[in-house]
């Protein structure tokens, strides 16, 4: 993927290349698309239009140039705990975990600290067959504290977690695959094709069913297993009465592809 985006271009470009998908493209490729105040602002702008749309369904998160994101913005943690604690970094963050439809990161190229922190609070991950995922800021006399120390162990495991934030040492898509940290690995020119294939599947499914089960998996790493156990029963209940259940099952009685309005 390539760019030619000055300092005057649009620092998130805002596609729908297919019915009920949103593309969000970091694009400050001259800073590896390193997380400003401006660009957080501006991916909790899209995100809350996209909660609000209801015709889309899903949206992809990537980057221009060679860097999905290399982090947060040096130029805004030059300013210390100040930076770290403004409210406006905290409100993005906050709405970008809050985010209720599927999110889907395609990482290409690298992704590290925020960056990585970033991709982990999406749903899926797939990478592009070059990028390098890592948490290197114990290399500066810190350590992740976007989510990352917090994150990646109920992802990775405990000591695959360790290993990646106490050394700051990055790793290989393929070595992301093998530990669960990406879902898929495709070649550079394919990232997009398949993150878009895999959200228009998405953006074909019931509204209603799809949040909710998000909502249901995502409870696995918040509750006991007798709370989500709980939660996922009341929550099947409540989908077998919407009216997209009743046409899912006449559709498959009729032979036909069902018709989902999300009630």
């Amino acid at each position: 993927m390539t760019s030619t985006a000055s300092d005057n271009d649009p620092i998130l470009l805002t596609s729908t290349p297919a019915p009920g998908v949103m593309l969000l493209q970091l694009n400050r490729p001259h800073k590896l698309n390193a997380l400003s105040l401006e660009l957080l602002g501006a991916l909790q702008r899209a995100l809350t239009s996209a909660e609000r749309n209801d015709d889309i369904k899903c949206v992809i998160l990537t980057g221009s140039g060679r860097a999905f994101c290399a982090g947060a913005d040096i130029s805004d943690m030059g300013r210390g705990i100040g930076a770290y604690e403004d409210p406006r970094r905290l409100a993005a963050q906050d709405a970008i975990s809050a985010f209720s439809k599927p999110l889907i990161a395609a990482i290409n190229g690298y992704v590290l600290g925020g960056g990585l922190e970033l991709a982990m609070t999406c749903d899926i991950a797939i990478a592009a067959e070059d990028a390098k995922l890592g948490l290197p800021e114990i290399n500066l006399g810190a350590f992740p504290g976007d989510g990352g120390t917090q994150r990646l162990p109920r992802i990775i495991g405990k000591s695959l977690a360790m290993q990646m934030i106490l050394t700051g040492e990055a790793i290989s898509a393929s070595e992301a695959r093998r530990i669960g940290l990406v879902s898929e690995v495709t070649a550079s020119d394919e990232l997009l094709p398949r993150a878009l294939g895999l959200a228009t599947i998405i953006a074909g499914k019931s509204p209603q069913a799809v949040r909710i089960a998000k909502q249901a998996v995502l409870n696995a790493f918040d509750m006991p297993l007798s709370a989500g156990l709980k939660f996922e029963r009341t929550a099947t209940a409540a989908v077998f009465a919407t009216e997209d259940r009743a046409e899912a099952i006449r559709a498959f009685t009729e032979k036909r592809a069902p018709v989902f309005k999300g009630r």
